[in-house]
């Protein structure tokens, strides 16, 4: 695709540090919304070719066909640092210092577009019934990153960055947020800090934790891990009452230019469209050069580190947690399906 324009490389308010405010609500919610870090103009820019890539027109509903959302592949990389300097100053923090990410692709955003067109049946959807529905009837719960082996300290999947390249309303389609879930998938991780009795119970579930889980919660240890790919895990704790409240579920909503920050064990799904207008976000990875520390003599921990050991009641670090197996990479069969996207998109931008 060609180079971008200036436009693409000027971003408003480099000089940002996050409040106290900001730092609480991560460590008490585990995410914080970044507003403004890149312009309108930035936007248009950077998504100028999106609909050329899919075959359908922004205005005309009947060329969107039957798919309510669709992860497109990437073709560029824009540096974060320049393209939302603000945005980047906030990882950076969040995670430790920007001498803590992992250089190359990981410190960029990529134009793989998350587009969420809504539903043919939602068109004239009253409002009273957009409020009937509940962020806790969806069905794509899920925590991201399926190119590697998860564990508790794993450094692929360092944050979840939503950056927002449309408007999203209420009922929008915006992401949508169980806060208590990042409680839960890290105990997942961590069965020596359960009781004897609820540890024996989660590997009679084979919910081996320290041997590392696929990228859908599935122990290594066991047989069908390498040909599974569902969401039961997360689905059942979403569903889960005891472990989930009404009141964590959040819609990440806002303007053209906001950045949501997420802890990586946070729990959250596509929500429905009502309104019927594309919602647009992309989900870029930030990386570590090095996986988290949960254990720091001098207690010096980065806020991701923070919340991961508040959630698990070891706010002090876990001195004598470690991993059991190889850390490695995943190919899901999302990876597999946009490299035959690209190609396609390829062939409707004339083959550049």
């Amino acid at each position: 695709m060609g180079s971008l324009s200036q436009a693409t490389a000027t971003a408003p308010d480099s000089d940002f540090t996050l409040t106290e405010t900001q730092k609480a609500q991560f460590l008490e919610r585990g995410y914080v919304k970044i507003p403004a870090c890149f312009t309108r103009a930035q936007a248009a820019d950077f998504t100028s070719k999106i609909w050329t890539r899919l075959g359908k027109s922004p205005t005309d509903k009947s060329t969107w066909g039957d798919i309510e959302r669709i992860n497109m592949a990437w073709h560029l990389h824009v540096p974060a640092e320049k393209f939302a300097p603000k945005a980047w100053s906030a990882m950076c923090q969040l995670l430790g210092g920007e001498d803590k990410i992992q250089e190359g692709m990981f410190r960029s955003w990529s134009d793989g577009f998350i587009v969420n067109f809504g539903r043919d049946e939602f068109d004239g959807m009253s409002k009273e019934d957009m409020e009937k529905s509940s962020l806790r009837d969806l069905d794509g719960w899920h925590n991201d990153g399926d190119f590697f082996v998860h564990f508790l300290d794993s450094p692929e999947q360092a944050l979840l960055v939503i950056p927002l390249w449309s408007d999203i309303e209420p009922h929008g389609g915006g992401t949508a947020l169980a806060c208590d879930g990042i409680k839960h998938i890290a105990q997942y991780m961590v069965p020596s800090l359960l009781s004897p009795l609820k540890k024996t119970l989660l590997i009679m579930l084979k919910y081996e934790h320290p041997e590392g889980v696929t990228p859908w919660m599935r122990s290594l240890n066991d047989p069908t891990h390498s040909s599974y790919e569902g969401r039961e895990f997360w689905q059942a704790l979403a569903a889960d009452k005891t472990k989930i409240s009404d009141d964590c579920f959040v819609e990440a909503t806002g303007q053209i230019g906001d950045v949501y920050l997420l802890h990586p064990f946070m729990l959250h799904s596509a929500s429905r469209n009502y309104l019927r207008i594309p919602r647009i976000i992309t989900n870029p990875p930030v990386s570590l050069k090095e996986p988290f520390k949960l254990w720091r003599e001098d207690g010096n921990y980065s806020l991701v580190e923070q919340k991961t050991l508040k959630d698990l009641g070891k706010p002090e670090g876990i001195k004598d947690w470690k991993i059991t197996k190889e850390r490695m990479g995943w190919v899901s069969n999302r990876v597999k399906r946009q490299e035959k996207m690209r190609e396609q998109e390829r062939l409707r931008l004339g083959g550049v």
